[in-house]
């Protein structure tokens, strides 16, 4: 290891506080009730649950998310047997990558045992602590008995991932690599070496997934595995030991359609790898050092796929990508076991993963790295976010199928929209705004039509059925960026695009434009100008003009450049005085709205009361009763000053106009946010618990907070929801997401309906008049 590398490691474990775990709690302890309820006397009410029924346990304690992650230090990380201390760092990091990947909690548990027998017994009588065991490094042919013996002793599931991990990940690996070779697993001949814990359980997932045990050849460091070699061959071999003459490895190599190294570096020559058969696949799975270098591979084989176990090379056969997700599924129903058909399942889904296109966090992650299914992308990234929803649900499936489940789910949708909380943590909120607007999908026009991020949002807005997209943008351009996202959707099929420079409406665009500013000093050259080269212009005319119902803009560019295009053509809507911008936070206590974020900069007591009542709106629509405290460094009258007379002001008014919502002020933040402390200052709060909508009393204010809770409560954002346009605009900002830009959308389209639906209301009023 480099020196570098070491150092920083040395560090990384040191600082700034000795290891990589901590136990937290998850329930308040902030009072003598809380003590009361945690332990005695009030947790005995838990403990009888349990005796009771067993079954319980799940619900009233940690353990059906809890893991063991267990060794003793027979075979450490390419390290060999450095005993149970000095394999602790590497448990307590397959602890946070549990906690990373798949939110389940780890106790690692090193074991000062090398046998077998008395390793069993020690472990098996931890049982009632854990959901799950999660067996690692240790050496073979030990492993193979520990496990087996292991999980005949508890109910829970064992599972080595050293063995089935890779298993898995080979599996998939395999399966892509010969979809994309054209060639079919029950006709190829492949080539082992290394056969110790992994090697023996990638070959023997391999045969369930259709290899024939007889297209195997293993080699060992004594060279070719057959049938009536010495007697000292470890017996996991002889299954697969055959009638050969052949007995090097050089031998065996010939004519295979599959090389996999499970063995040590540098062990292959290129020599070797020519005489494979046509487009060959190569698996040379040894760490840090494979068998052979890629580079090497293409110096004779340029027809070849190729896989290794580094970050640094394409195709990573990274256990990350299915130990989290298989632990995930499993516990989520109770199974038992880790059985073949949870495995298999796991298999497919990394599989088909990688097939479709990568997200924006995996590209993210990755840089400029193509990410398309092909030659060097035949499994998923470990960042992929989809892997929890994809593989967990298969897992847990499977575990149903195969009759291992103690708690079937009763269902599966409602499942899979739980998995996609820990990957969308606006699911939740958001889940009831596009169920609306899948029942009447909207056309959306996007200015920046262009941009990668809105591409990959248009991919995720298609696919769930939210919108019709409309980009602005340069046809040729949107096709390659298209291809090189490697996305599935397609112009004129999936969306329509408007071409600024060739637009045939253009004539009819300038003059409406011209027509709507001609007072504000835009001649019809000018008029002709900002028509051909702002596209947030061209999109707000579409929906002026009715080609359009919603415009997404501001991905690129400056906030209030797009607001003033949006405010100049499509104006305010005819019920609201003041434009106002309110930004949704999701923190830990759950959704908090701030208004006004970036519209004002020093609202007006009038223009307070109007952007409440609009914010109050925006917040019903999420399907959240409003709580609205309006903020000032003045509680409750305590001072005097213009700002916070116009906040107490403000109340009275909101109160007139709208005398059923929950409103309260002047008042503080911390009084806002906590029921304590407000009724200690002033008892007779007309507002009820926790205020969720918080109206600051300028725009500095408003945004300076919004920019701290999204930090430092780790807050993943909605917005800015532009409110009080006449027609449905959002002005995003320049560090929007993908999925803010999805989740957007969706409220755009909610927007449009309701708005089609005033329209309509209108319509009927004026003809029964």
């Amino acid at each position: 290891m480099a020196n570098d590398l070491t150092e920083s490691a040395l560090h990384y474990h040191r600082y700034p506080k000795p290891g990589k775990l901590e136990i937290s709690p998850t329930k308040p302890l902030a009072n003598q009730r809380d003590l009361a309820l945690a332990y005695s006397p009030g947790v005995a009410a838990a403990c009888n649950a349990i005796v009771d029924d067993p079954a319980q346990v799940s619900e009233m304690t940690a353990r059906g998310n809890l893991v063991a992650v267990v060794t003793n230090g027979t075979a450490v990380l390419g390290l060999g047997p450095i005993g149970p201390l000095a394999a602790k760092p590497v448990m307590e990091g397959k602890a946070v990558l549990f906690k990373k990947f798949a939110h389940i909690d780890v106790f690692d548990i090193e074991v000062n045992e090398t046998d077998s027998d008395l390793f069993v017994d020690t472990i098996a009588r931890l049982e009632p602590t854990f959901g799950a065991i999660n067996l690692e490094d240790i050496k073979a042919p030990e492993c193979f008995e520990i496990e087996r013996k292991l999980q005949a002793r508890v109910n829970i599931p064992v599972f080595h991932d050293d063995q089935h991990g890779t298993a898995i990940i080979v599996g998939a690996a395999t399966l892509n690599g010969l979809r994309l070779l054209e060639k079919e697993i029950s006709r190829v001949r492949l080539v082992a070496l290394g056969a110790g814990a992994a090697g023996i359980a990638c070959l023997e997932l391999l045969v369930d997934l259709g290899l024939p045990r007889e297209n195997i050849t293993i080699c060992d460091r004594k060279g070719v595995v057959y049938k009536g070699r010495d007697t000292s061959t470890d017996p996991t071999k002889v299954r697969f030991a055959q009638e050969t003459r052949m007995r090097t490895i050089a031998e065996a190599m010939s004519g295979a359609d599959i090389f996999l190294g499970l063995s040590g570096p540098g062990v292959i020559t290129k020599e070797m790898v020519a005489t494979m058969a046509k487009r060959p696949l190569i698996l040379a799975l040894a760490n840090p050092v494979p068998e052979i270098l890629p580079e090497e591979v293409r110096k004779v084989r340029q027809d070849a796929i190729m896989a290794t176990g580094r970050s640094d090379y394409p195709n990573q056969v990274n256990n990350v990508l299915c130990f989290p997700y298989i632990f995930r599924g499993a516990l989520d129903v109770g199974a038992t076991c880790v059985n073949g058909a949870m495995k298999i399942a796991a298999v497919h889904a990394i599989a088909d993963l990688a097939t479709v296109e990568a997200s924006d966090v995996v590209a993210s992650a990755y840089g400029d790295h193509a990410l398309t299914f092909g030659p060097h992308y035949i499994i998923p990234k470990p960042f992929d976010p989809r892997l929890i929803v994809e593989v967990s649900s298969a897992v847990a499936k499977a575990a149903m199928e195969s009759g291992v489940a103690t708690r079937p789910l009763p269902d599966f949708v409602a499942y899979r929209e739980k998995l996609q909380q820990y990957v969308v943590r606006s699911g939740l909120l958001m889940k009831p705004i596009f169920e609306a607007a899948k029942l009447a999908p909207k056309r959306i026009v996007y200015a920046e039509g262009e941009e990668e991020r809105v591409l990959r949002a248009v991919q995720d807005i298609v696919t769930e059925g939210l919108a019709r997209p409309i980009l602005i943008g340069r046809p040729n351009v949107i096709t390659r960026r298209i291809q090189k996202l490697g996305l599935r959707i397609r112009q004129g099929e999936h969306f329509d695009v408007v071409n600024l420079l060739t637009n045939p409406e253009f004539t009819e665009y300038w003059e409406l434009y011209h027509q709507l500013m001609e007072r504000q000093g835009v001649s019809p050259d000018y008029a002709r100008k900002i028509v051909r080269t702002r596209s947030t212009v061209m999109g707000a005319l579409m929906i002026r003009h009715g080609e359009a119902d919603a415009m997404i803009c501001g991905v690129t560019g400056r906030y209030h450049r797009h607001l003033n295009h949006i405010i100049n053509v499509l104006g305010r809507h005819p019920h609201a005085r003041v434009v106002a911008a309110m930004n949704v936070l999701l923190i830990k206590q759950g959704a908090l709205f701030i208004c006004d974020t970036h519209v004002n900069p020093d609202p007006t007591t009038e223009e307070i009361t109007e952007m409440t009542l609009l914010a109050s709106e925006a917040v019903r629509r999420f399907g959240i009763v409003p709580k609205v405290a309006l903020l000032s460094h003045s509680n409750f009258g305590s001072s005097k000053t213009a700002s916070a007379l116009k906040m107490a002001e403000a109340r009275v008014i909101i109160k007139r106009r709208a005398p059923d919502l929950e409103v309260e002020g002047e008042m503080h933040a911390d009084t806002a946010l906590s029921e304590r402390i407000r009724s200690a200052i002033f008892p007779n709060s007309e507002l009820s618990g926790a205020a969720n909508l918080l109206i600051m009393p300028n725009m500095d204010s408003a945004n300076i907070a919004y920019n701290l809770l999204k930090i430092l409560g780790d807050a993943v954002v909605i917005g800015p929801l532009l409110l009080g346009a006449a027609a449905p605009a959002h002005v995003l900002t320049t560090s929007t997401t993908v999925r803010r830009i999805v989740n957007m959308s969706a409220l755009a389209v909610v927007d449009a309906q309701t708005q089609t639906a005033e329209l309509e209301a209108t319509d009927m009023n004026r003809r029964v008049g």
